[in-house]
């Protein structure tokens, strides 16, 4: 590590994992200072404004060392440029069902821990149905295609205040729910073009709205100046994350949910085409009429009919569709 640090001047922010016993996966970042979490919401824009910019105000730590112990088993890392660490391993020990607390440990050169960041990983059934899911304009009202509305919304709302589209919380927990039991429900993947900075922000608006937990796959963390081109990344990074959560899950069947105000359909059908046992269903929200004809066009290049189908404007035409196939009861 290139800088001393003590306890209270670092941040070991570890998100959800995931996987199964032979391919564990957890990530997260180190930051420099202390990190307070946000607990209290009001409607004032401007001190919201001053809390998203704050989630961009980081400095991330890059050559840290991160220690993670699972069971009897040790594992070291050192974080990358941007501050973020991954660790990937095969568990010595049969893991059940569920989510599992995990820590990750920030030590000094001498091997001291100096701070400890907690996080939970999933693991589901290898006969769960997976779910990966957009965010932006699938869930959560986001206006991407409009960047005026987009920037104005990210700035003057605060994550309880954020709308999702009608019926898709209970959509969500109808998908959760299929052909599974409550203990364990059906894994969710969030995958978006958004950045690290704002998992705190979209898992509280998840777990305000009552939506599935689940693991996010966001994008590489941006610092403030770079504010403005929140969201914007390339969206071969995007399939990136969709692939790679395939090959984690080789057992299992997905289907994809999106939205066509990007790059979804484009997307989700290459997944499709290149997976084409693995996927049992593409939902596309159409988000943007004079992109409708586009976007047919594009699902109509999906090779493996038995794939299902849905586009749709309002959430209860998909939960018709789904029932209709027995993906939902």
């Amino acid at each position: 590590m290139k800088n001393k640090t003590t306890e209270s001047d670092a941040t070991v922010k570890v998100y959800h994992g995931y996987g199964h016993k032979e391919n564990m996966i957890l990530y997260g970042h180190v930051l420099a200072g202390h990190s307070f979490p946000q607990n209290k919401y009001n409607n004032n824009a401007f001190i919201n404004t001053i809390n998203l910019i704050k989630l961009f105000m980081v400095d991330p730590m890059p050559g840290a060392r991160v220690h993670l112990q699972w069971g009897q088993q040790d594992f070291y890392t050192l974080t990358e440029f941007d501050g973020f660490f991954k660790f990937e391993w095969a568990s010595a020990t049969d893991v059940e069902a569920g989510w599992h607390r995990v820590a990750v440990h920030l030590l000094s050169e001498e091997g001291q821990v100096l701070t400890t960041g907690v996080g939970e990983i999933f693991v589901p059934h290898s006969t769960q149905y997976g779910f990966i899911s957009d965010i932006d304009d699938t869930v959560l009202v986001s206006h991407s295609a409009t960047m005026g509305k987009k920037l104005r919304v990210l700035f003057t709302k605060n994550p309880r205040a954020r709308r999702s589209f009608a019926d898709v919380v209970k959509f969500y927990q109808l998908l959760a729910m299929a052909h599974t039991e409550p203990p364990v429900p059906n894994p969710f993947f969030y995958v978006s073009s958004s950045e690290w900075n704002l998992y705190d922000n979209l898992n509280e608006f998840f777990r305000h709205n009552d939506l599935p937990k689940g693991a996010f796959l966001l994008n590489t963390i941006k610092k403030w100046y770079q504010l403005l081109q929140t969201g914007t990344s390339k969206h071969e990074g995007k399939l990136m994350r969709v692939v790679r959560i395939l090959h984690a899950f080789p057992k299992q069947q997905f289907v994809l949910l999106g939205d066509n105000s990007q790059k979804d359909p484009e997307i989700y059908t290459m997944v499709a085409n290149k997976y084409p046992d693995r996927i049992i269903a593409l939902y596309i929200r159409n988000i943007r009429p004079e992109k409708e004809a586009m976007a047919l066009e594009m699902l109509s290049s999906v090779q493996n009919k038995a794939i299902a189908i849905c586009l749709f404007k309002h959430t209860d035409e998909a939960i018709r569709h789904s029932k209709m196939i027995g993906l939902i009861e």
